[in-house]
Formats: structure tokens, sequence, C-alpha cells
């Protein structure tokens, strides 16, 4: 004989309970009378087992929201955490919960907190609840505002201000779910906008890195914006709208041509983060960069022929202006072009040809860097073998060092070069040595 389900509730047996009801539902009706039960265990459980049904038991909700003004703390947080089980279809309930929050017990406002983010209704009542949340005493109730606002989602975006502050908070954990709930809510809604732009210059890193976050997900929404920050007396948020919108990775030509002007700003780290930015936008962005070369000092000509190697073999009709450059009297900037060529032009035998001739440059270093790119190019530079033959007998031994490496890169097994290898294997330098026995075993591996 199966037992009586009030016996069942008071010695909590759940399982067998909710077994019972997933074979006849009417028992639903009987569990929830036993919510008026004088027995706490019995109302306790009762709560409880509602609240694991979920939005099954919604015939019990204004029950179980009557059970938030119970005098026994346990039974209101139990009352709480199964409204929260139940959804949205517990909206009715919000009022109440929201009135909630100031209660004495910690475990009930955190509760109420996780509660209202599951609801999910941006009324103002829920709003004032949690930002008064936002502000708590005890960590835990703060982590779960956060995390509710954020589940709240887009709606919640008057609370965004309240949770900027929030990402100064004394706890971690605080301030991470404060950042993840920022993204949530400023995602999906341009209204957001406006009060993430004005916290681009925030003192705070983790502000400005979720800001920038969240702005470049909104995307061509945010454009506008981001382009008149461009002009923000702070180099901070300067900077962190170029990087919001290189992030974006349009080929906006309003955009890039705003990023380019950004490569002649007074200010270091912003003229770095616009060169980052139009190498993330991708080719693209060349020609504007080519034109940006002119009129920038030598630092940033580096910069950007550094960023043009960035964009890899996609940059290809930036060769004819990399050799062009490849010839410049700074040699950091022939160092660059080399090291770009190698990058870009792995296909071109103009690209080739041209690290061919710097071979022969006056600048060991540049030598150096030369031989690397061929070997980057590969096998399409075979071309280049004879030169890099030549160049074993350099007296830089790091030019014989990368030289005997891109001869075991590019393959070409002739006798020529296998007998040029094997006279460095006694070279002074150990590394030079390996390097042409390394290159030797390429060669010659079946």
């Amino acid at each position: 004989m199966s037992a009586p389900l009030d016996v069942l509730l008071r010695d909590a047996r759940i399982d067998l309970i909710l077994s019972r009801i997933e074979k006849d539902p009417s028992v639903i009706d009987d569990v929830i009378k036993y919510i008026d039960s004088e027995i706490r265990s019995i109302r306790f459980n009762s709560i409880l087992i509602l609240g694991e049904l979920g939005q099954k038991a919604s015939s019990a909700l204004s029950v179980i929201t009557e059970c938030l003004e119970d005098e026994d703390w346990s039974i209101c947080r139990e009352a709480v955490r199964s409204l929260g089980k139940m959804g949205n279809l517990a909206e009715n309930a919000s009022s109440k919960l929201s009135k909630l929050i100031g209660n004495e017990e910690d475990s009930i406002r955190r509760e109420i907190a996780i509660t209202l983010g599951k609801i999910g209704i941006a009324s103002d009542e829920t709003l004032s609840a949690l930002k008064t949340a936002l502000k708590d005493k005890n960590e835990e109730v703060r982590i779960e505002a956060a995390k509710a606002l954020g589940n709240i989602g887009p709606s919640a975006h008057t609370i965004i201000h309240d949770l900027m502050l929030s990402l100064k908070d004394k706890s971690w954990s605080v301030r991470t779910a404060t950042a993840q709930a920022i993204s949530k809510i400023g995602e999906g809604t341009i209204k957001a906008i406006p009060t993430l732009i004005n916290s681009l210059d925030d003192n705070d890193w983790r502000v400005r890195y979720r800001v920038v976050n969240t702005l470049t997900k909104m995307g061509k929404e945010a454009v506008p914006n981001l382009l008149k920050v461009l002009k923000h007396k702070n180099p901070i948020a300067r900077k962190e709208a170029v990087e919001a919108l290189g992030g974006m990775q349009l080929n906006d030509p309003t955009i890039i041509d705003s990023l380019s002007e950004m490569l002649s700003d007074n200010v270091e780290y912003v003229r770095g983060k616009a060169a980052d930015a139009l190498r993330s936008i991708g080719k693209d962005a060349i020609p504007a960069l080519i034109k940006a070369y002119e009129n920038v000092k030598t630092e940033m000509k580096i910069v950007i022929i550094s960023t043009i190697g960035g964009i890899g073999i996609e940059a290809e009709e930036a060769i004819p202006f990399i050799i062009e450059v490849q010839n410049h009297k700074n040699k950091l900037i022939r160092i660059e072009a080399s090291r770009t060529l190698g990058n870009i032009g792995r296909t071109s035998e103009e690209a080739v040809n041209a690290l061919i001739q710097a071979l022969n440059d006056p600048k060991h270093i540049v030598r150096r860097v030369t031989a690397i790119a061929l070997g980057k190019i590969g096998p399409i530079a075979n071309k280049a073998v004879p030169a890099l033959i030549n160049v074993l007998n350099d007296k830089n031994p790091d030019v014989r060092w990368r030289a005997s490496e891109s001869l075991g890169i590019i393959g070409v097994n002739t006798e020529e070069v296998i007998s040029s290898l094997n006279e460095l294997i006694h070279d002074e330098c150990d590394y030079v040595c390996e390097s042409a026995i390394n290159a030797l075993d390429n060669l010659t591996e079946e």
C-alpha cells in the first residue's frame, strides 16, 4: 500500500511524489492544498515540489505568491525559488518580489535577484529592485543582481549606467558578472549606445574593455557615434573608438578614411591602434594605408609597412609600393619592406626579384631579414637560389644562418646547393653549422 501524500511530504520523499505526479497530474492539486498545512516540513516540501514542476504547476502561482509573506524566512525563500523556476509565468509576482529586496535575510535577497532575472520582465519595479541589489552589502546578492539584469537583456538598457558603476566593485566576481551583463544588454538595443559611448574614457580599463566589445558586436548601428569619438579630446576615448571600429571589420570607405587619419594622431598608442584596426579590415584598407604613408613620420612609415604585411597574401596589390620603399635610405624601412614582401609576395615573381636585389643591401640586418623572407615565400622563390648560395659566404654569421635555412625550405636539390651547404657545416659558428645540417637533411630526405 502506498504511503499517504502528507507523509511523503513530511519525510521529503521528493522523488516518489514527482513520480506519482508523472503518472497522475491531478496530484498537483493535492500538493497545492498542503501548502496550508500546519506542519512546516509539509508546507516547505509542497512549495519545493511545485517549484520542481516549474510551469507545469502554474495553477499554484497565486498560492505560492502568498507564501512570500510567510513569517518563516525559509518558507519565504523557497517560495521565491519556486516562482523563479516558473519563469515568465510568474510575472504577476514581480511586484511583491521587488518589494522584498530589502529583506533582512541575505539568502532571500539573493534568491529574489535570481528569480527576477528568470522572470525576465523589465518593469520599473523590477529594475528598481535590481538597481538596489547592485549596491547590496552582500557580495552574492550583487553578483546575482548583475546576472539578472543580463538575463533580462536589452530592455534593461536604462540600468547600464548603474552597471558601469558596479564594474568598480571591490569584488572581482561582481565585476565579472557585471561585465557580462553589460554585453548582454548592450548588444541588443541601439538605445544603449549613448551610455556606452560616454564610458569610452572611463578610468577603469575593465569598463572600457567591455564597452568596446559590446559596441563592436553592435556593428553598423554604433558607427556614427564612434566616428564622432575619434575627435574626442581624451586620447583614451579615441583609442577605444578606433579599436571598436576596427573590430567590426567593415569595409566602409568612411570608416577606413577616418581610421587612416588617426595614423597621424599626436598620441602613439592611438596611432598604433589605428594601424591594428586597418589591418583587421584587410585589403580594402590598403589604398588608405599607402596614401597615409606619405604624410607620417618614419616611425609610422614602418608601422604602415608592417600593417600591410600583417594583412598577408591578400595585400598583393601593395607589392609595387613595398618594392618602391625598399630603396629607402633608412635601413629600418628597408628591413620592414623585406619582411612584408615575404608575407604578401608568396605568389609573386616580382616580390622574389626585389628580395634577390635586397640580398645585396649594405646592411647585414637587411640581408638577414631578406633571406628569411625568401624562405617564407618557399618553393616559388627557387629563382633566388643562386643569390642565396652567394650569401652563404656573407661576413655576418646571421646572414649565413638564415640563407642556409631558406635554402632548405625552398627545396632545390642541386649539386651546387648541396656542395655549398656541406662547406657551411664547418662554419666557425655552431648555429650556422646546425642550420646547414638541417637544410641538408630537408633536401636529401626521401
